[in-house]
């Protein structure tokens, strides 16, 4: 039972990936048909962050009222939904409208896994887990890519993802009982021996080294964002490349953080959630660095995007990994809900800013803001394990 139940976590995680990468694969065409700017994408970015952020804050208090199983069925179900409304939109409205279930489908989703997994699940389970995710990020622009070759174009590629979610809420529906069994087998064997405590907003931020932890969170998100967003930019700007040149070596950014989590899957119980971190996050500076140097060839550059990715990898399952050990697992679901807030936030408006000071500027400062960035993840982390050991030993 319990392989089958992580199975289905896995496939969930697959299923929040899907819709990601739609709407950046999709706009180029579908801002045409439905009369929208180019920028107005950006509109709905932030509608679905507003919506995640604001069902992260409350899954906490869902889980605990309708359980970790009913809750992952019900936000993939919306998910599918809202995926199936958007391949019916014709005008720029409608996709807003239909943005608020995507949105509180994904960040309910988003928090109550990421929670189980790290209350029951070893650090392994969280790598693989957000590979899970990293999957069905990377297939879903192909399968919008494959539509717009045809005569569906992007209203065919939503319903086929749509459809896709679908069919994966019939098997999160079906999956309820395993959910429940598990809940029972915890209590029994003692896993859940501390009851879950639902904390306001003013307790969460109350807890020691807690606003270490979310900020340092939130930077690393922000490090997560800017190569996926802006490295084409800098690759095409930088050295002079085509477009397509330019895309495809900022995905290698990408591969490189999937791979990292798939390998860091076999280490990780070895080496600890703490070190994970600190790896990652001085592997970045470096690598950093090392896109930093006055070449005229873009190898330096490339090999150093790729870096980065890899130092990224354990970063994100092994912070929230480490949530219930640090603050204690009956506050976890609370402060996870925080913290996938936090995360939403740093992933919405860094790329954003950095725009504005790469307009301003240059788009050569975008490794310098990742190696900043990556400084303050190591000391914020360094400063809440500094918390943590000071309140263990009191």
């Amino acid at each position: 039972m319990a392989s089958l139940l992580i199975a289905i976590i896995y496939l969930a995680f697959v299923s929040l990936g899907l819709p990601d990468s739609l709407l950046g694969s999709a706009w180029p065409v579908m801002h045409l048909d439905i009369g929208a700017s180019v920028s107005s994408a950006g509109i709905v970015s932030m509608i679905v962050s507003a919506c995640t952020i604001l069902s992260a804050l409350f899954s906490d208090k869902l889980t605990k009222k309708f359980g970790a199983g009913v809750v992952t069925a019900v936000s993939v179900f919306l998910t599918a939904g809202a995926m199936m409304a958007f391949s019916f939109a014709t005008s720029f409205w409608q996709l807003c409208l239909f943005a608020v279930p995507y949105g509180l489908g994904a960040g309910a989703i988003d928090s109550c896994l990421n929670n189980y997994v790290a209350l029951h699940l070893s650090s392994k389970h969280m790598s693989w887990l957000h590979c899970c995710w990293g999957i069905g990020a990377t297939i879903s622009p192909y399968i919008m890519g494959f539509s717009l070759t045809g005569a569906s174009g992007w209203h065919g590629g939503y319903r086929l993802v749509s459809v896709i979610q679908f069919a994966l809420t019939i098997v999160m529906f079906a999956a309820i009982p395993l959910w429940k069994k598990s809940a029972k087998k915890n209590a029994a064997d003692g896993s859940d021996e501390e009851e879950s405590v639902s904390l306001s907003l003013p307790q969460i931020f109350s807890l020691p080294g807690v606003k270490f932890m979310f900020f340092g969170f939130l930077f690393y998100c922000a490090i997560e964002q800017l190569p996926i967003v802006w490295a084409s930019t800098y690759f095409s700007e930088t050295f002079t490349m085509d477009a397509d040149t330019a895309a495809f070596f900022a995905s290698l950014f990408y591969i490189g953080m999937t791979v990292s989590r798939v390998l860091c899957g076999f280490v990780s119980e070895r080496l600890g959630d703490k070190k994970l971190i600190r790896y990652g996050a001085c592997l970045v500076i470096l690598a950093s660095i090392l896109v930093m140097l006055p070449c005229e060839s873009f190898v330096p550059a490339l090999v150093g995007f790729v870096l980065i990715g890899i130092g990224c990898g354990p970063v994100y399952p092994s912070i929230v990994h480490s949530t219930p050990d640090n603050f204690g697992k009956k506050y976890s679901g609370s402060v996870i809900g925080v913290q996938m807030a936090f995360a939403y936030l740093g992933m919405t408006f860094t790329p954003i800013l950095f725009g504005k000071l790469a307009e301003a500027t240059t788009i050569r400062l975008l490794p310098v803001c990742v190696a900043v960035l990556a400084g303050l993840v190591l000391l914020l982390t360094e400063l809440l394990n500094a918390s943590v050991k000071k309140r263990k030993t009191l």
